[in-house]
């Protein structure tokens, strides 16, 4: 039952077989054989894709609540710690910054979890991807996902010494129409995002003209320190590259509002105790580091 919910998840035998360390062969055989005590077909096989038949869905469906339900049943009776793999994709400046550093404690704490880390600023597809849930920066729209809030963190507009000798250094957000900024693609819809400013606490966008796009974390605070124009990003971020003269913070009076931090899995996925465990360590870490 457990290989059969994987295959579904990740539409192919050999991404499953991988996953559960099993040998393809032996996967194939199983899957033949649980077919046979069923007496039904529950998967269609193609070339480049597995999918589950009408049969198939309804299986998989009741799978996943009775696995859910013995994992937690077994856990309760047998006082057992979590165990098994983890999949964890991480937004990668938390992950530098918070979660890699602290790590460790989790894994003492946990010994027989086995966490695999991948690192990405999109929205992944949670199940088609085998992840068990994400951390990510920013506002996030995706209803097909669960997410708690963990953490905000204080944000700063700024760019290099070098860019405002050249266009001089905004007093008011007016001044920003003879500004460049550096553009961040939206992951989804691949247009930049405005500039963002909190004033009299309502929240003002301001758009402004720019020569350079950019999709991630790194390469736009790069940027920024390049003299390619203005950035918005979270104080911690850049912390070292302020002390170093690298870069300047300005319009202190009229702040971009708070980064959210947010850890999501699917909505339709009973959460399993690793990842229980994972997502409470999560918070906590986080409500440590703005104590």
């Amino acid at each position: 039952m457990r290989l059969f919910v994987r295959i579904v998840e990740r539409a192919s035998f050999a991404q499953a077989a991988r996953d559960m360390q099993i040998p393809r062969p032996t996967v194939t055989h199983a899957i033949q054989r649980l077919e046979t005590e069923l007496g039904v077909r529950l998967l269609e096989r193609t070339t480049r894709k597995v999918r589950p038949t009408l049969d198939g869905a309804l299986y998989h469906e009741r799978c996943v609540r009775l696995l859910a339900d013995l994992d937690e049943t077994e856990s309760a009776f047998r006082d057992a710690a979590p165990r098994g793999p983890l999949r964890v994709d991480l937004q990668g400046t938390l992950a530098r910054f918070f979660v890699l550093p602290a790590l460790p404690g989790f894994l003492a704490d946990y010994p027989e979890i086995v966490l695999r880390l991948s690192e990405g600023d999109r929205m992944v597809d949670l199940v088609a991807e085998g992840v068990d849930c994400v951390l990510r920066a920013g506002e996030l729209r995706d209803s097909s996902l669960i997410g708690r809030r963990i953490a905000e963190f204080e944000q700063v507009t700024c760019a290099s010494p070098e860019y405002f000798e050249r266009l001089g250094v905004p007093e008011t957000l007016a001044d920003l129409s003879r500004h460049k900024m550096v553009a961040y693609a939206a992951s989804v819809s691949g247009q930049p995002y405005p500039m963002e400013f909190m004033q009299g606490g309502r929240l003002t966008e301001i758009p402004v003209s720019f020569d350079v796009t950019v999709s991630g974390a790194e390469i736009y605070t790069a940027a920024g320190i390049a003299g390619l124009g203005l950035i918005q990003v979270p104080r911690y971020r850049i912390a070292e590259q302020i002390e170093r003269g690298q870069l300047r913070v300005i319009l202190d009076e009229v702040p971009p509002p708070p980064m959210p931090v947010s850890v999501l899995h699917p909505h339709n996925r009973h959460l399993s105790p690793r990842v229980r465990v994972f997502v409470e360590w999560l918070t906590e870490t986080f409500a440590r580091l703005q104590q």
